[in-house]
């Protein structure tokens, strides 16, 4: 990458369209301290990211028909199910893993980059039936295959949230819509000089979603300005700049994901949140209803049930619990929302305790694989992460509850 140039979308202005425009960043891999790579390391890291960089789990669990079956939904007054329907694929499964499996990793002579990728593939055979699988029952199996199921450990700390009372030193401001979170968020990307592409969608379930360097809001949000910072700090403190910092390395491994790093990534995005200023109880409740929810989803209950059980027995809004309870259906049954408050747990652990913390930011990584890939930056075949996340860097003294309960549900 010597003397290159990198291409940028990056926002103008939050109130004129176009919402991006186009320049350049010089970047000087000069500076950085890498080793060559071989060229048989090259071509095995191509392939595999030319067979798998085309599964997003993500994109393909959101319904087609989403905005459709919520009306209707509604307008029974809950009385049955939605039916969500999905993008059909054709993926060949046994074909996708014989290639994946093919590749020569004997050919790595380097014993941590042998072991990582070796551990990516085995992530992306399992990932591979979960993409296949969307929208029939095998999806909750493979779903609880990948990701696992929440512990009672796991609901325990989300009772412990639930039975709080409000916190009196929580402000949430105004509230703003998609027009103004997208302000928010282009004002974090000036700052940060960071490359995005953003696109307003109303077909989506979640708030936002964050996909390579495209950042999808929903065009139907609406936010108090504490939770759209939050939002902000979330979505491109980490999601994006991780991105960003794995398509810097000289090798695409980091950008294609450590096996579940759902639980690092979504443990740091809601760090970032924490150490922003902007994670009030509120919000910790909504991650905690969401154990609640995949909870009630592994015991065999549909939709509508779980529906009630957020509505009726935690005295959540209409809209909050549809939002929630779809995030946790989508797909056949997708149990990764239970993540959210283990990964912040694991990760405000590591964060105080971890020398190399800042190097999680390096790709699309995992508490786990932290030493190999330090190794592995120390010995030139990683590089650094350059985009670190804004509250890491300058993180903001959290008021004495949130501090409490924030490490009470270690």
């Amino acid at each position: 990458m010597r003397g290159s140039a990198i291409i940028f979308k990056t926002a103008k202005s939050a109130l004129h369209q176009p919402w991006y425009e186009t320049h350049t960043m010089q970047y000087n891999s000069d500076s950085i301290n890498t080793q060559p790579i071989d060229p048989a390391i090259s071509a095995i890291d191509s392939e595999l990211h030319f067979l798998v960089s085309k599964i997003n789990i993500l994109d393909a669990v959101k319904p087609l028909n989403f905005l459709e079956e919520k009306e209707t939904f509604f307008a029974n007054n809950f009385s049955s199910s939605p039916s969500f329907i999905y993008k059909t694929n054709n993926i060949d499964t046994f074909a996708l893993k014989r290639k994946l499996y093919n590749l020569p990793l004997e050919t790595i002579k380097d014993e941590d980059l042998y072991t990582l990728y070796k551990a990516v593939i085995d992530s992306y055979a399992d990932k591979v039936d979960q993409y296949k699988s969307i929208g029939t029952n095998e999806f909750l199996y493979d779903s609880l295959r990948y990701y696992g199921e929440p512990s009672e450990k796991d609901v325990h700390n989300a009772q412990f949230i639930l039975h709080l009372p409000p916190n009196p030193n929580d402000k949430v401001g105004e509230l703003v819509d998609a027009q103004g979170i997208v302000k928010i968020l282009a004002a974090m990307v000036e700052q940060e000089n960071y490359t995005w592409e953003m696109k307003l969608d109303e077909t989506m379930v979640a708030n936002a979603l964050v996909s390579g360097t495209t950042v999808r809001i929903n065009s139907n949000a609406k936010l108090y300005e504490t939770d759209a910072h939050a939002l902000a700090h979330h979505e491109l403190g980490v999601h994006l700049a991780t991105s960003l910092n794995g398509g810097m390395q000289p090798l695409r491994i980091l950008s294609l994901g450590c096996p579940v790093s759902t639980t690092t990534q979504e443990g740091m995005a809601i760090l970032s949140e924490y150490l922003s200023g902007n994670l009030t109880l509120q919000r910790l409740k909504t991650l905690a209803l969401r154990v609640i929810a995949v909870k009630s989803l592994i015991e065999d209950k549909n939709f509508r049930t779980t529906f009630l059980i957020l509505k009726e027995t935690y005295n959540v809004s209409d809209q909050l619990a549809y939002t929630i309870t779809a995030r946790v259906y989508r797909g056949g049954g997708y149990t990764k929302d239970y993540l959210y408050l283990r990964g912040f747990s694991a990760i405000l652990s590591a964060y105080e305790h971890e020398k190399d913390f800042n190097n999680l930011l390096a790709g699309k990584t995992s508490l786990e694989f932290l030493p190999l890939i330090t190794r592995l930056i120390d010995k030139g075949l990683l590089i650094a992460p350059h985009f670190i996340t804004p509250a890491f860097k300058n993180p903001v003294q959290s008021d004495a509850v949130n501090t409490f309960i924030t490490h009470a549900i270690r």
